[in-house]
């Protein structure tokens, strides 16, 4: 680490004394060796301290004290993800008046929430539709006992009242200067049923 205050030090020395950044690169390479800043970071200093930064360290620390993510503010998002858990960092971030990244740390450091993906099932049933199958279930187990044990496997599949062509299937013989088959964009139809088979000995 002090080796590359040295050089960030020496990058900050060439400059004072109008010493190219190629050469500075040059200059640091026989000095340093195989420890030399990457050519990109050369230049990146160099250029910075060209704008004006007088500071050879990486990281200078501010000692302003963090009200973005106090208790205060940590109350406020906890009230407010509690009342809609589909807030984004940016809404709850512009409502509060703190910065994204101050909103970001409470969800994440302070609250220990995630944003994550609703999963995706088939279909949301209600009360009485998972009634109605656990009676329909139980109904089978009770009268098709016998068939039940018979059965060796099954599968399923849905069949829709039509399908839409395919490229292969609107496909059209045409000469060379005669303009190419157009067709409208087809969805499959919403109209289908489920066909169940079962295999028996």
């Amino acid at each position: 680490m002090s080796e590359f205050i040295e050089q960030r030090s020496a990058i900050k020395f060439c400059l004072r004394n109008d010493i190219s950044p190629s050469e500075t690169l040059r200059m640091l390479q026989n000095a340093f060796g195989d420890q030399t800043l990457s050519s990109k970071g050369v230049y990146k200093w160099y250029n910075e301290f060209k704008a004006g930064r007088e500071s050879v360290e990486k990281n200078v620390v501010s000692n302003r004290p963090k009200t973005s993510t106090d208790e205060h503010h940590v109350k406020q998002v906890t009230e407010m993800v509690l009342q809609n858990r589909r807030l984004t960092i940016r809404d709850i971030a512009d409502s509060l008046g703190i910065s994204f990244g101050s909103a970001r740390a409470i969800l994440k450091d302070e609250l220990g929430l995630k944003n994550v993906n609703s999963r995706l099932v088939p279909k949301t049933l209600n009360f009485f539709e998972k009634d109605r199958r656990v009676n329909i279930c139980e109904t089978m187990l009770s009268d098709y006992q016998n068939v039940m044990k018979r059965i060796i496997t099954g599968d399923e599949i849905w069949i829709y009242a039509y399908d839409p062509e395919t490229t292969d299937q609107s496909s059209a013989n045409r000469a060379e200067d005669e303009p190419k088959p157009k067709k409208p964009r087809q969805s499959r139809t919403k109209i289908k049923v489920m066909l169940t088979v079962f295999f028996d000995y």
